[in-house]
């Protein structure tokens, strides 16, 4: 991209500026950081009251939530006249059932539409589908 900083991998990891990330909507920041922080054995990076970046240890990417007023949950899958997911998160596993276990252990709900065996939709506290999958 134009304009960005050049990564050096071998620098340390908060002297670097080459950080990236996605965020996330919600109707309460540090909850929703909180249960990601969990389900990724991630930290919590930065806390406002409004807006919680977790990350982690090493590497540059993050997620962060931020508390948006008004927030309304997304369907999963989309239908007509209701709020729509905009975009949802991956993350590959080596045990889907585990997996989903650790994620319905710490708030998520497993999606009633299941498109795919080796993939599971789960939704978050707040309603963000995200995908285990093989």
């Amino acid at each position: 991209m134009r304009g960005r900083i050049k990564g050096d991998a071998a620098a340390p990891r908060m002297s670097r500026n080459d950080f990236w990330g996605v965020v996330l909507d919600a109707p309460d920041a540090g909850e929703l950081a909180g249960f990601y922080a969990s389900l990724l054995e991630w930290e919590i990076y930065k806390a406002e009251p409004a807006f919680v970046t977790v990350a982690p240890p090493d590497g540059v990417a993050y997620l962060a939530c931020q508390t948006a007023e008004g927030y309304q949950r997304p369907v999963w899958p989309n239908a007509a006249q209701a709020q729509q997911m905009m975009m949802h998160l991956d993350f590959e596993v080596s045990d889907l059932e585990t997996a989903v276990g650790h994620a319905i252990e710490l708030g998520a709900v497993q999606a009633e539409f299941q498109p795919q065996s080796n993939v599971r939709v789960m939704l978050d506290p707040a309603g963000h589908p995200f995908c285990l999958y093989t």
